[in-house]
This record gives structure tokens, C-alpha cells and sequence, in this order.
């Protein structure tokens, strides 16, 4: 059977859709045809909305989980109302304020940004997620301490005092008199410059003749450098905050699917490759369920929006993982705010 669209529901069937999906999104729990006759204005007795109902189960819209008389959303159902129904909630001014006073933390940008994570997992009551670029290194000193006839390791000291190193391949006949060169190269020479603008200059520099190294510490200079470019590039940071969130009164029921979502979301590997899904377009992407095979399980949903520089190109991304059961007209636009507000700050 293909998806129903919202067009091909009648006005009836999508007023009883639109009261048990909000029901079920408010309280977690099936909902009967007697709560919604009470609650909902529909001027509908329990049996008519009983059938109506009963059409939503057969178009794949909502099931009854065991023999529970209440119907909950399918994933199906969800993406429907999400895509075709949902009224979002803008946040409001306490939200936006705590939001960006995370932001406008003094320091390092990823602890401003690790702050307002935090802040977003609290206020959505989910997992905060956020992609931070990794802020490539200005060069304070460069070493190289051989390991083998083939092999180095890189040594770099940022100007803000870190060390980091990474194992490089060494050319065809480097001694240690070159290694020795080259890290003093990079010292004299490149020192105060990021990574980019280090390999920028060393090539200016050869092409002008005026490089002041042999052509075998250039390559080692080139090498030792490119490793923590293309390292830097291809891993960004993932921050999580909020892990605490997913464990509320409701998960003591489903204890295995809980477990399920914490270890997904230990596998930040799958966590990245799913958020960089989220950097094409302007808004939120929102994942439900076994829409993504990651959550397919734990019946997991994630909702992710792109954050900016000052020049427009996206540089990370920042979302909120939770139960399907998200409040999703709350949630969206306050994920949404937040990418905002961070593309705000990296301006």
C-alpha cells in the first residue's frame, strides 16, 4: 500500500489523527476513543472515533500495541504528522535566553558551544548532540622523533600550549640530520601561522627559491604538516550532553530499548556520519525511527540543523536525540533556534 498523503484524509480522520498523535506525544502511552471524546473537541462519540480509528490502523497510520484498546503513531504516522499536520511552537524568550547565555561564554569556542548543548538537552529533555570543527592548531614549534628507518613521529606544540603528534611515513633516504632540519624549519620559518597557511608559505617560499631547507626537509616539512590537515578535516569533534535525559520514568518499561539508544550513541562514528547527512539544506532534518538504520532498534528519533560561519559555508552541526515520542512541535524550532544562534556566534 503506498504512504497516505494528508490530502487523501478526510477531515474527520485527520482531526482524530491529529488528537491521538498529540495525545500519545504528551503522555507516552496508547490513547483510547473514550480519552479522546473527553478531551478533544471533536463533537464525535467514542464508537465513531473507535472506527475512524480503526481506518487510521489499516492505512499503516496507527497501531495497537498488544491488546491494549489505545492506539499510539507509527513511525509512518509520525512522519505524516511531522511532515503534513504538526504546528510548531516557537521557544520562548526564557528558552532563547538560555540558549544564547551558553553562547556567550568567554573561552574557547567548544566549551561555549559544549555549554549550549547542555543547555538544549535540558530544555528538550533529550541527548544533545553538536559537530564542532576542529580548530586547526597555530604552530608554536614542529619536531620529528624517528621511530624506524620508515616511519617518524611528528611532534606539534600550538601556540596554546598543546601537543599533539601523529606517526608519518618518511621518504626514501631521510636521516636524522634531516629530520632535525626540517623541524627547525618549521620553527624559524612557519611558526605563529595555522596548518593551511603553514603549507601555503613553505610553497611560496620553494617556488620563489627563498625556501631555506634542502628539497628532502621540504618533503618532511610537506608530510608533517598534511597529516593534521587532512586529520583535521576528515574528524570533527562530536560533543554529547545530556545522555541522563533518555533514562525518565517512562524507560523503566523498556529498559532493552534504552540500552539500545545509549550504545548507538556510544558509536560516534555512526552518530557523525548520520549528523554530516544533516549538513545539506537550510533547516532542521528530522530522523524518525528505522528511517535510519542506526535506530532501527531502539526506535530512536533525531532532529538536526546546519550551523554557519560568517561566510556562509556550513561548519557543523547541532540536534537532539530522543524517543520517538519527542515533542516535536517544541523540539524543531528550538534545535533550530539554537543552529541560529550558533551560526550567530561564529560569525
Amino acid at each position: 500500500m503506498p504512504p497516505v498523503s494528508i490530502p487523501e484524509l478526510s477531515e474527520r480522520a485527520r482531526d482524530v489523527f491529529r488528537a491521538v498523535v498529540e495525545s500519545y506525544l504528551q503522555s507516552g502511552a496508547p490513547v483510547g476513543s473514550k480519552f479522546i471524546a473527553a478531551r478533544a473537541d471533536l463533537r464525535l462519540s467514542p464508537a465513531s472515533i473507535r472506527n475512524v480509528m480503526q481506518d487510521l490502523e489499516e492505512q499503516g497510520l496507527l497501531l495497537a500495541p498488544h491488546t491494549s484498546a489505545g492506539r499510539m503513531p507509527t513511525e509512518l504516522g509520525l512522519r505524516l504528522f511531522v511532515d503534513g499536520i504538526m504546528q510548531a511552537a516557537e521557544p520562548s524568550a526564557e528558552e532563547r535566553a538560555a540558549i544564547e547565555k551558553g553562547l556567550d561564554r568567554a573561552g574557547p569556542v567548544e566549551e561555549a558551544v559544549a555549554q549550549a548543548t547542555a543547555t538544549l538537552s535540558g530544555l528538550s529533555a533529550c541527548a544533545g548532540m553538536v559537530l564542532v570543527p576542529r580548530r586547526e592548531p597555530v604552530l608554536r614549534q614542529f619536531g620529528f622523533v624517528p621511530l624506524s628507518a620508515t616511519q617518524a613521529l611528528a611532534v606539534l606544540v600550538g601556540a596554546d600550549g598543546t601537543v599533539e603528534n601523529r606517526v608519518v611515513e618518511l621518504p626514501g633516504g631521510a636521516t636524522p640530520a634531516m629530520l632535525i632540519e626540517a623541524g627547525n624549519y618549521v620553527t624559524a620559518r612557519l611558526s605563529g601561522l595555522t596548518l593551511g597557511d603553514a603549507l601555503v608559505r613553505l610553497e611560496r617560499e620553494v617556488g620563489d627559491g627563498k625556501a631555506a631547507a634542502t628539497e628532502a626537509a621540504r618533503e618532511l616539512v610537506r608530510r608533517g604538516l598534511a597529516v593534521w590537515s587532512t586529520d583535521g578535516a576528515e574528524r570533527p569533534v562530536l560533543i554529547v550532553r545530556g545522555q541522563a535525559n533518555l533514562i525518565d520514568d517512562g524507560a523503566a518499561a523498556d529498559l532493552d530499548r534504552v540500552r539500545q539508544l545509549l550504545d548507538e550513541i556510544e558509536s560516534k562514528g555512526e552518530i557523525l556520519r548520520l549528523l554530516e547527512g544533516a549538513r545539506e539544506g537550510a533547516g532542521c532534518r528530522i530522523f524518525i525511527g528505522a528511517e535510519n538504520k542506526l535506530f532501527s532498534l531502539s526506535g530512536s528519533s533525531v532532529i538536526a540543523a546546519p550551523y554557519r560561519a560568517g561566510n556562509g559555508r556550513v561548519i557543523g552541526v547541532v540536534g537532539v536525540i530522543g524517543p520517538t515520542r519527542l515533542n516535536y512541535a517544541r523540539v524543531v524550532p528550538m534545535v533550530d533556534f539554537t543552529a541560529q544562534a550558533l551560526s550567530r556566534r561564529m560569525a
